[in-house]
Order: C-alpha cells, then sequence, then structure tokens
C-alpha cells in the first residue's frame, strides 16, 4: 500500500529543480511515491529528473510530449497517484526533512478530508512566514464555513494546492483534477469546488514547505497572454458558485475576489505586451459586464478608491455591456 503519491510538475527550471530533488530525497519513505512529471522541458530539466528516478526511492518519472501547463501537468500525476493521500510539490520549491511524515501523521490524527499548511514564502535571501488564514489552527471545521466572510481573506484565498494534504476520497469523488489546460489561477476553482464539496478539513502549523517567488521563468513573471487564463478560471468559479445551493450567500465573496484580481493586473500593465494589455481589458470588460451587477455594484463600493477606479473605468468600456446580467 502506497501511503502517499507527491505530485511534481517540472518545466524549465533546471536551475532550481536540484534544490527540490534533494528535498524528496530526504522526505522519502518506503511507502512514499514521487511523480515527477516533466512538461515538456527544453533546457537541462529531463536528464536531472531521469538521475532522480535512480537516486530518490519511489521516483516515478512521467513525460509529456508537448507542454500542457501546471493544471495539465498535475492531472497526470494525479491519474497515476496510488496513494491513500495527495500532496502537491512545485518544481521549483523545497521541502525540510521529515515535511511529509509530519504532515501525513497530523492529517491521519485529524481524521479530516485535507488539511491546509502556513509555508515560507522565499524571495531572494529574504523569508517570509504565511499563515492560512483560517483559525484555529489543528481543529477540524466545515470548509463550507471557511469561504466566507466576503469582505477577509479566508482559505479559498489560500489558493496554494501545494499547500496541503488531501485524502484520496477527494480524487475518488472527481475534486482534486484541475481545469485542463488553465495555465495561471488553476488552483482558483479548484480550491472553490474543494471547500464547497468536501466535508472537513483543518489547517495546520507546519513550517517546513519554502515556496520560492520571484523565479524569472514563472507565469506570474511573463507579460504574455497566459495570463489572462485568471479570467477563464475565475468565470469558472463564477459559474460554479453560482450553480451551488447557498450561491446567494458565497456569490458576493466570489465576485469581489474577482474585481480585486481584475484591479491587481490592471494596476501592473506595464508588464504586459501592448496587444495583451489590450486584451485584458476588452475581455475584462466582458467578463465584469457577466457579472451580476448588482453584486458587482456592492463590490466596487466596498473596494479602495484606487482599485475600484480602475474597475468602474474598465467597466464603462462598450464591451462591458455585452452579455449584462440583470440579477
Amino acid at each position: 500500500m502506497v501511503k502517499l503519491s507527491v505530485i511534481v510538475p517540472f518545466f524549465n527550471v533546471q536551475t532550481y529543480a536540484p534544490d527540490t530533488l534533494r528535498s524528496l530525497r530526504i522526505n522519502a519513505r518506503e511507502d512514499f511515491e514521487f511523480l515527477l512529471v516533466d512538461d515538456c522541458s527544453t533546457d537541462g530539466t529531463l536528464p536531472l529528473l531521469r538521475r532522480a528516478t535512480d537516486e530518490i526511492p519511489g521516483a516515478v518519472l512521467l513525460r509529456h510530449e508537448v507542454n500542457g501547463g501546471l493544471a495539465t501537468a498535475r492531472n497526470t500525476g494525479l491519474n497515476a497517484a496510488r496513494g491513500e493521500y495527495i500532496a502537491f510539490l512545485d518544481g521549483d520549491d523545497w521541502l525540510a526533512p521529515g515535511h511529509y511524515e509530519r504532515l501525513v501523521a497530523r492529517t491521519e490524527a485529524l481524521g479530516c478530508d485535507f488539511v491546509r499548511t502556513d509555508h515560507v514564502q522565499v524571495n531572494g535571501k529574504a523569508r517570509t512566514v504565511r499563515r492560512v488564514p483560517h483559525g484555529p489552527h489543528g481543529v477540524v471545521s466545515d470548509p463550507r464555513a471557511a469561504i466566507l466572510p466576503a469582505h477577509r481573506t479566508t482559505s479559498v484565498d489560500y489558493a496554494f494546492a501545494w499547500a496541503g494534504l488531501y485524502h484520496r476520497r477527494l480524487l475518488d469523488r472527481g475534486l482534486l483534477h484541475f481545469t485542463d489546460g488553465l495555465r495561471t489561477a488553476e488552483d482558483r476553482p479548484w480550491i472553490w469546488r474543494l471547500h464547497r464539496e468536501a466535508e472537513s478539513f483543518a489547517a495546520v502549523g507546519l513550517l517546513s514547505h519554502f515556496y520560492r517567488r520571484g523565479v524569472a521563468t514563472s507565469l506570474t513573471q511573463i507579460g504574455d497572454v497566459r495570463q489572462l487564463d485568471f479570467l477563464r478560471a475565475f468565470d469558472q468559479v463564477i459559474a460554479e458558485t453560482a450553480a451551488d445551493r447557498e450561491a446567494e450567500m458565497f456569490l458576493p465573496k466570489a465576485v469581489r475576489t474577482y474585481c480585486a484580481i481584475i484591479a491587481h493586473h490592471l494596476g501592473d500593465l506595464d508588464k504586459f505586451d501592448p496587444a495583451v494589455a489590450r486584451e485584458l481589458k476588452a475581455r475584462g470588460a466582458a467578463a465584469l459586464g457577466r457579472l451580476p451587477q448588482r453584486l458587482l455594484d456592492e463590490a466596487l463600493d466596498a473596494m479602495d478608491v484606487t482599485r475600484a477606479t480602475r474597475v468602474r473605468r474598465l467597466r464603462r468600456r462598450p464591451a462591458a455591456t455585452k452579455g449584462a446580467s440583470a440579477a
């Protein structure tokens, strides 16, 4: 019996993959498997992964012949996973010794569907502790109750799939797969679905996952059209939340979050190619037009002036009138 399956996608991270692989080696256990998914790397990543299958107990190499993006690579790992528990790790992050052993032990003791973990954010030499925005830690809770309140940062805003552990029953229920082909914001529909449909979760205070920020090859640092997949991701969040039995309660939170993300990208237009910036404005305006307009008004009234002004200006574009909801 495999106790834990760790899914680790890699794409052109030869500079950072050695740290990731070393941390897997020191976390290996005879009942752990590490599913190393190469998403059609074109640098020196693949030879590192081939070597790792000889050096790391439980390491298995899975290869994509065509680059599919992080969501698709994670799905490849999920389709191959045999473990009672599932974890995710990005190919440029790393772990302290004993991370998975402690995480599995705590999750088994709690007996819940999934746990969310604190982590350490790494930006160059700087280290910052990031906490799960849910309390108290170590207490089993209702995942739906952790979506709200709408005006505060909650667990659905802490959307890192790798910051946690997930029981296989969630995989069997179809709750762990990602929207295939999403290039960015892939964790957003995923974490919302998990909180709407799982039965129990807890936050735990481990600080042994190190999340590397500011990586040059990360999509968060690249201003091409793939960044705009956040619109497709949040359209999915809105549509699925609108179909929920308690949509009236949860939709204000979803709309507020969508507006905040749009405002963030509008404030960062300089990083986009000019054509992508124009597309962001056009598609963003259309997205605002599709939102329930009463909830959009409420969200903008609650935002700070700078962000609300950006979104209101975008809302006035002609495209925003197409498909507008009367709600």
